[in-house]
């Protein structure tokens, strides 16, 4: 039986337990995965105990960044981004890989959003850079991003370089000036972009949140009650897991809709817990 976790501190409330047990349920594999509290202090050593009864680990904050320089071998996507939210353990050897980019990217999809021609991020972190690539992608060469702590911004700026994008960074106290672009990207963690919310006037426009609980975020209610459009973080969490099953257990296509039904499960039985 193979061993998988996902790494993080703190890690308590983390779905993707739930959503890679029923991956593996519906592959037929008999596969353990569990969360594992960890810090970035530890994590040298945790890699430098894995043993050919691992397939992988999912890495979450704040973890992400870290975790680069401690794999054997890394995706262009990693490179580019400076972050990685998966590794996969292959003949002793640890390759990292960012499928945060593919659940962003198919949920922006997914939601009929092809193209973006303005930007916005609030945000500086690890699933800021995922942003970025992304917006690449869609074909934004110029993106703002707002931080709430603007001296930790320099990483993102070394990743807009490496992904090609043109990058304003601008200070908290200014973001609701910029909530009027065509796409406005909320990589911040729970409750973080909860102020915002009095100050989003825009219609038309798009949000994405990638919280997925508690949801609505007060962020996504004042987005959607103004008239833009409004993504939660639901299926972005479940198409990157998708894509991590892929890596770790080599099949394709991940059973997306049992992992889907397994993640609105377990966040039904939070809300009634809540």
């Amino acid at each position: 039986m193979k061993q998988l976790a996902v790494l993080g501190s703190p890690i308590g409330q983390a779905l993707s337990p739930v959503l890679h047990r029923a991956a593996y349920q519906a592959l037929g594999l008999d596969w353990s995965y569990r969360p594992i509290d960890c810090t970035p202090d530890r994590l040298a050593s945790f890699f430098a105990g894995l043993d050919d009864g691992w397939a992988g680990l999912s890495l979450t904050m704040p973890l992400k960044r870290v975790a680069v320089p401690l794999l054997d071998e890394v995706s262009q996507t990693v490179k580019a981004t400076g972050t990685a939210n998966t590794v996969t353990v292959r003949d002793g050897r640890l390759l990292g890989e960012n499928t945060d980019v593919d659940g962003m990217l198919q949920t922006l999809l997914d939601a009929g959003i092809t193209r973006a021609e303005s930007a916005c991020v609030l945000g500086t972190g690890a699933t800021a850079a995922t942003a970025l690539a992304v917006l690449h992608t869609l074909g934004c060469r110029e993106v703002t991003a707002v931080a709430r702590t603007p001296a930790r911004a320099d990483e993102l700026a070394r990743a807009a370089e490496r992904i090609g994008v043109a990058l304003r960074i601008r200070p908290w106290h200014e973001a609701a000036r910029h909530l009027h672009a065509g796409l406005v990207v909320s990589a911040l963690p729970p409750g973080a972009a909860d102020p915002l919310a009095p100050r989003w006037k825009s219609a038309g426009n798009t949000l994405l949140d990638v919280v997925y609980w508690p949801w609505p975020t007060p962020l996504a209610q004042a987005a959607r009650r103004a008239g833009s459009t409004v993504i939660g973080g639901l299926m972005m969490l479940v198409h990157q897991a998708a894509r991590q099953v892929e890596l770790q257990a080599g099949r394709t296509p991940a059973p997306l809709a049992a992992m889907r039904k397994a993640a609105e499960g377990a966040l039904g039985t939070l809300t009634s817990n809540a």
